[in-house]
């Protein structure tokens, strides 16, 4: 008689989360090997850190160069699954952003096709669905493969730049905070530049223009008043946007904002097993609206793999 094993009750649970910001020609690969997720299971059981809590899962890969079967370096893409602890969804929006796009885009999950959908376990399978609650959302795609030769290549391509947006509620200040980017009109040629108003100067700034030629000296005294405007522009916006978000919170449903207070991340490597190549599995980094998770599984099937970083 042939032997099935067993199957867990989660097993299937990372494969029901979309690898968002995979390239569709690049996903089948995710399946080269048979990754192990154990690890996010045992959190979500019974004894775990997330059992019983209600959690958002998204997905994501890191391609890495590794050697496979003695071979030397090939492109594997590492599936990593993040999980939201959290009472309500994250966000119902996604970000639209890479080195290639020279704007970024925040819309709506639905715009991309994408979801939080209740994630329903083996054992649960044969009860009826409406009477269940779930406890487990994981972010869904509906977009066919299939159609996507119907579908122009910009719109193809913006999936390999979306990334699950998140909007904290005291976010870090931005080091580029500070810098303004000029163009100045001249006749010819226009003059782009970037100031910064806490590492520059303006007298300096503007000599050193001049003296590398690339601002005529009798418009000195005019580009200095427009660099000056610029600045004030540039603050009164970011005081603005300040204000905006304080009064966001301000209004927020209480319920919704001790929510938030207390979000937590968790970031999932695979298990390392005997069937899947040795690779890097250490960057709590997560994505650049959701930055670094507060907790990191490196790949250990043992709950106590779990790092705490106390993340303020």
């Amino acid at each position: 008689m042939e032997y099935f094993p067993e199957r867990r009750n989660l097993e299937d649970l990372w494969l029901s989360v979309f690898p968002i910001g995979t390239e569709w020609e690049n996903i089948d690969k995710i399946k080269e090997f048979n990754w192990n997720f154990e690890n996010l299971e045992k959190t979500l059981e019974e004894g775990g850190e997330l059992y019983g809590k209600k959690v958002y899962l998204f997905g994501s890969t890191e391609p890495q160069l590794l050697d496979v079967d003695g071979e030397s370096k090939q492109m594997v893409y590492i599936p990593v699954v993040v999980a939201v602890d959290c009472p309500f969804p994250p966000s119902d929006k996604i970000g639209i952003n890479s080195v290639q796009r020279e704007n970024e885009e925040i819309v709506p999950m639905k715009a991309m096709k994408m979801a939080w959908v209740p994630y329903v376990p083996l054992e649960d399978r044969l009860s009826r669905v409406e009477s269940l609650e779930p406890k487990i959302f994981t972010l869904g795609c509906t977009q066919r493969r299939s159609a996507l030769r119907h579908l122009k290549t910009e719109r193809v391509k913006k999936f390999d730049y979306c990334m699950p947006y998140y909007k904290p509620l005291n976010p870090p200040e931005d080091k580029h905070d500070t810098v303004v980017s000029i163009e100045y009109p001249l006749e010819a040629p226009i003059i782009f530049c970037d100031f910064d108003w806490e590492t520059d100067t303006y007298k300096v700034f503007v000599d050193v223009l001049v003296e590398d030629k690339v601002l005529p000296e009798d418009e000195t005294e005019k580009f200095m008043k427009f660099l000056k405007e610029k600045v004030r522009e540039r603050k009164r916006e970011l005081k603005q946007a300040k204000e905006a978000r304080k009064k966001e919170i301000d209004d927020m449903d209480p319920e919704i904002r001790e929510a938030f207070e207390n979000i937590k991340f968790y970031k999932f490597y695979p298990v390392k097993t005997p069937e899947t190549p040795d690779f890097k599995n250490d960057s709590r980094y997560i994505n650049r609206y959701y930055l670094n998770a507060h907790y990191l599984s490196n790949g250990v099937p043992d709950l106590t793999s779990l790092v705490d970083f106390n993340i303020a």
